[in-house]
């Protein structure tokens, strides 16, 4: 999660795109716990590989690590050189099995964890996979090529970004093979040169194909996300805080609303989430995301990402406002 996430601006001005909000959690502390969830919550340690984000974002991180009873472990990327050089650069983590995960993903799968496995891609189903790491598979499900976004795909199962391994030492050897010798491609360092590395010497990896794969790159797309995501768990208990104030308001589930919120003539939802101690009055706000202690006053949107610490005074029709921002009309 070293990027700048220039596509998530401005909600990425104060926090690495990661630590954006969906659902009332960082998208990162959904990942963690959902890998947790496959793995019957055998972590170890969380290694968060960033860029120098400073102490604030350092500090969520480690309450993410807390949350699971994990060890947290911070490294930096501070040359975008590739997946493969941002996961060596926690070469001290690479030991014994693990998972690789990167944090701009969020996904739904109805498996377990078969840590006997040399190695696991879970990948999806896509149309059009020439933007993505690629697989091509035999019969019983075993990986028989890696490829990185393939002008001529042979297979429509993009890979999106989660990994296990059984015996993380073979990577790291494998990734410092490519960084010693220079071995590029597309001008990075790919980590589908050493998953192909690793597979023509002998190891077995297994495609497991996840049945949701949420994506949350830009903010339309991060919005869409929380409303998916919504729909997933809205059999979940506590999505409502118990303490929410309702002053002839409507809240249409899903939703997500946080402790601490304030709603008066407003009607909310459905796929709306809302940060605590954020205040909305007479407002009509459907498909959205309204990060906390924020106050909207006047507004009729949908398909909007509203930042922390905001305050609106108008009635756009979508919006992407980042945090600390003000807008009147």
């Amino acid at each position: 999660m070293a990027g700048m996430g220039k596509r998530m601006r401005p909600h990425t001005l104060t926090v690495p795109k990661p630590l954006v909000s969906v659902v009332g959690k960082p998208i990162v502390e959904h990942l963690v716990n959902d890998i947790a969830a496959l793995a019957d919550g055998k972590i170890e340690e969380v290694a968060f590989i960033i860029g120098r984000f400073g102490k604030a974002v350092e500090e969520q991180l480690k309450v993410v690590a807390d949350h699971i009873g994990a060890k947290c472990s911070i490294y930096y990327q501070d040359e975008a050189l590739g997946t493969a050089h941002a996961i060596y650069m926690a070469q001290q983590s690479l030991e014994g099995p693990c998972v690789v995960a990167f944090a701009d993903t969020l996904f739904h799968a109805d498996f377990k964890l078969d840590v006997d496995a040399d190695g696991i891609i879970w990948t999806s189903y896509v149309d059009d996979p020439r933007a993505f790491g690629v697989v091509n598979m035999d019969d019983e499900g075993f990986i028989t090529e890696f490829e990185e976004k393939p002008e001529v795909p042979r297979s429509n199962e993009a890979i999106i970004g989660i990994y296990y391994f059984r015996e993380a030492e073979v990577l790291r050897s494998e990734i410092k093979y490519l960084l010693d010798n220079k071995i590029m491609g597309k001008g990075e360092y790919q980590i589908t040169d050493a998953l192909e590395n690793m597979r023509a010497k002998g190891l077995k990896f297994k495609s497991q194909s996840v049945s949701e794969w949420m994506d949350c790159g830009n903010f339309k797309v991060t919005v869409e996300t929380n409303g998916r995501y919504l729909e997933l768990i809205k059999d979940r208990p506590n999505l409502i805080a118990s303490d929410l104030k309702q002053e002839n308001s409507v809240v249409i589930e899903p939703c997500f609303i946080g402790e601490g919120v304030v709603l008066k003539n407003a009607i909310i939802g459905p796929r709306v989430s809302i940060g605590a101690n954020t205040h909305i009055t007479n407002s009509v706000i459907g498909d959205s995301i309204v990060q906390s202690n924020t106050q909207v006053d006047g507004l009729v949107a949908a398909n909007s990402l509203i930042g922390h610490h905001a305050k609106i005074n108008k009635k756009p029709e979508q919006l992407s406002l980042g945090d600390y921002n003000e807008l009147y009309s």
